[in-house]
């Protein structure tokens, strides 16, 4: 007997539209992948990578994730059907990881790449890491090093998800030392890995 799939709900068919709608940086390499199981009914991920030969081969990189839950049953934590979680990474030059404020200045990034492409959303919570390392044995050669992590979710109040991804990309070009956007945005265009 053929497995039969009950058809996705249109609130969430709409809101993964808007995804594909948005408009992201040129330095950003997006792709779908293999959304998390067994977090929500509904799901879909993406991944993003700066591009270094868009900005130069020796530039910073960072790397990314984001990822859209949806729940009709509208979980009491969530505050809402749909969820938004996200992370970003990218590494940092020594001297500014050992800064006290840089986890304050990247989740103030997160807070304003949104606003600034008119996100909406409420309960917004998440983590700013910075971590600092050093090689010793074998990897003492590669001396210290720093990154930052930022790890965000929030409830988008409404299902038009593309000023929540264009935000997201936004932060993740800063936080490689990228400039603020200005030419070079193009469309959304995914390569689908894994599951839909």
């Amino acid at each position: 007997m053929p497995e039969t799939r009950e058809p996705l709900p249109p609130e969430f068919t709409a809101a993964r539209a808007s995804i594909e709608r948005a408009r992201i940086r040129a330095e950003l390499v997006v792709n779908e992948i293999s959304a998390p199981a067994n977090i929500a009914p509904h799901a879909v991920a993406y991944s993003a990578d700066i591009n270094p030969a868009r900005h130069g081969g020796n530039s910073d990189l960072g790397t990314g994730r984001f990822i859209l839950l949806h729940d009709p049953e509208e979980p009491e934590e969530w505050g809402g059907a749909f969820r938004v979680v996200c992370f970003a990474q990218a590494p940092l030059e020594t001297d500014i990881g050992l800064d006290p404020f840089v986890a304050d200045v990247a989740w103030s990034w997160l807070v304003d790449a949104l606003d600034a492409h008119g996100a909406r959303y409420t309960a917004a919570s998440g983590t700013a890491t910075k971590i600092i390392s050093s090689g010793f044995g074998e990897l003492a050669r590669q001396g210290d090093g720093a990154q930052i992590e930022l790890r965000a979710s929030w409830t988008p109040l409404d299902e038009n998800l593309a000023a929540h991804v264009e935000g997201w990309g936004e932060l993740l070009c800063m936080l490689a030392g990228l400039p603020p956007t200005g030419e070079g945005v193009s469309m959304l265009s995914t390569r689908r890995n894994g599951r839909a």
